[in-house]
């Protein structure tokens, strides 16, 4: 399949739902042009479409491989990976002062969704570093900055997230690593990580690996937990990587889909040599996990977005070619491609606007983050709000899409050789990692509906309120304002049972607000008519769909504890 960018979708986005003009008019993104947007957004089209989409079936079929002397990663990404570097993709989002362009996140978000779209495992490794500058920027020494930042910004270090443990999963609190000090500002770090994506490759000169560990007498859970940067390879005296930093790849999973993204465990200190460097405040783990997991949230959720694309492209892609029966009700006998099919427009025109309103939430989110950095309060808080929504909701239309991306290509994909399953093989983690679906539920309901006394919600209902004009849109936005005032002072059960329902209802209103904004400025052209008739698909179609959860949303716990846990086996 060719992969093709979606670049006149993202400049789309970037102009109606981001502002991006409204960014490029302040002293901080000034170089945000026109111009510069053009340029990148084609410049990475072109890259992806050359270098990397090539590489996502070989990164599949191939994947990456464990050996004693750590992870191999298949013919072709090494180089692909170097060309990443030089071509400054990485540099895009990053501040001038620790060697970036300085541009706004949200032209990061479009560089990680073009790279993405044409090879999601592979994209990984650069999203994963992303949230390593970003902790590193926010909580990191002068020294360390100096040091670690102009390297992860290019590309030529990559960075990493250590925070699960086999006996904790999502239990941060509950994590073992440990970390003395050694009296010169270093630590002495042990433990073993799971589940640490890009943990171990070949690609880089050196990983930067973040790990959450306990220092001597920490308090219990939570509160005890500290930040540590643990590089691969230990620096000499002028900043190059040294020697081996006693970090070792035990294994890495056998996994369903993204094959072309070594998970790792990792032991740290087997030969109680592994020297590491706080980050931050003893104790302050958890803050600056916290600046990591945000924003790897919002690029989780783009990665739905990625692979609805990649999905998307591959079954326009079968139903204009696929000849199959006569269309009902026609006088020609004749087989037409089955794109002429009703069912099969109809599958097709949900993937386009699924994909399309998962875009526009998560690129909106991402506009929100520049605004924040500039010192927006509203604009901080409504990023704490939407977050949960962006990483939950799109990643959920990953899946869908992909799945249904399988079904337009019948039988055949369900055989790998089309390239069909790999789509939804790989969405299915999106919903897992970086806080499951469920814990973004639970966090809306739990900690932002609540912020600011219910205030930072009440703007979001109010902002949809005063802009949308649909009928059906304005009656999910009225039951999303209802049910978000009762589940605020439900009791916990009938709360966090409800939660799943309401975040799909309020995520759908948001996205049902975007897709009508950008209708208004749909033109006559191909891509405009595409545009109109997607976001017709959405109000008609899915915003009702929505209001179908109301029920769920409002029901009490009850029925969930009404058996015994044994029961569940029955």
């Amino acid at each position: 399949m060719v992969f093709t960018p979606a670049t006149e979708e993202q400049r789309f986005l970037l102009r109606h739902v981001v502002d991006i003009e409204q960014l490029a008019a302040t002293e901080r993104f000034a170089a945000a042009s026109d111009d510069v947007v053009e340029a990148v957004l084609d410049g990475v089209g072109a890259f992806a479409a050359g270098e990397w989409a090539p590489l996502n079936r070989i990164g599949d079929t191939v994947g990456a491989k464990w050996t004693p002397d750590g992870v191999v990663m298949p013919e072709g990404f090494a180089a692909a990976y170097k060309d990443y570097v030089a071509g400054g993709w990485g540099t895009i989002g990053v501040p001038e002062e620790f060697g970036g362009q300085g541009l706004p996140f949200a032209i990061q978000t479009a560089v990680l969704d073009t790279l993405g779209s044409a090879n999601m495992g592979f994209a990984l490794c650069p999203t994963l570093t992303v949230g390593a500058i970003e902790a590193l920027a926010h909580h990191g020494s002068p020294e360390q900055q100096a040091l670690y930042l102009p390297k992860l910004a290019t590309g030529e270090w990559t960075g990493t997230m250590n925070l699960t443990e086999p006996q904790a999963g999502s239990d941060v609190g509950a994590l073992r690593a440990t970390a003395k000090p050694l009296g010169d500002g270093k630590w002495s770090i042990k433990g073993t990580k799971i589940y640490i994506s890009f943990g171990d490759h070949d690609m880089a000169a050196n990983i930067v690996h973040l790990v959450l560990a306990r220092t001597p007498d920490a308090p219990a859970g939570t509160r005890g937990i500290s930040l540590f940067l643990v590089p691969k390879f230990r620096l000499t005296d002028d900043g190059a990587p040294g020697g081996l930093n006693d970090v070792r790849v035990v294994s890495i999973e056998h996994k369903m889909g993204l094959h072309a993204s070594p998970t790792c465990v990792l032991s740290f200190g087997d030969h109680d040599d592994c020297i590491g460097e706080l980050i931050g405040a003893e104790h302050g783990g958890i803050r600056a996990m916290f600046t990591m997991m945000n924003n790897a949230r919002l690029n989780v959720g783009l990665q739905g977005v990625q692979v609805a694309e990649g999905a998307t492209q591959g079954a326009v892609a079968y139903a204009l070619d696929r000849v199959q029966s006569a269309r009902a009700g026609s006088p020609s006998k004749e087989s037409v491609k089955i794109v002429e099919h009703p069912d099969v427009r109809r599958m097709l025109m949900r993937m386009k606007a699924q994909t399309q309103a998962a875009r526009a939430l998560v690129y909106y989110a991402a506009g929100q983050v520049d605004r924040a950095g500039l010192g927006d309060a509203a604009a901080k808080a409504r990023l704490e709000l939407v977050t949960p929504l962006a990483k939950a909701h799109g990643t959920d239309l990953g899946n869908e899409v992909a799945s249904i991306g399988i079904q337009i290509h019948g039988g055949m994909g369900y055989v790998e050789e089309t390239g069909a399953a790999q789509y939804f093989r790989d969405a299915r983690i999106t919903p897992i990692y970086e806080g499951t679906n469920g814990i973004q539920a639970a966090d809306l309901v739990g900690r932002k509906l609540s912020m600011e006394n219910g205030a930072v919600f009440a703007a979001l209902i109010a902002d949809i309120r005063g802009e949308a004009k649909d009928a059906r849109l304005l009656a999910l936005v009225d039951a999303c304002e209802g049910i978000g005032r009762r589940l605020a002072t439900a009791d916990a059960d009938d709360r966090l049972a409800a939660s799943y329902p309401f975040l799909t209802m309020l995520s759908v209103a948001t996205c049902g607000w975007l897709m009508e904004r950008q209708g208004r400025f749909a033109d006559d052209s191909a891509f405009g008519r595409m545009k109109a008739a997607a976001v017709r698909f959405y109000l008609d179609q899915i915003v009702p769909e929505a209001m179908g959860l109301e029920a769920a949303a409002t029901a009490s716990a009850a029925v969930l504890y009404a058996v015994e846990p044994e029961l569940f086996a029955a």
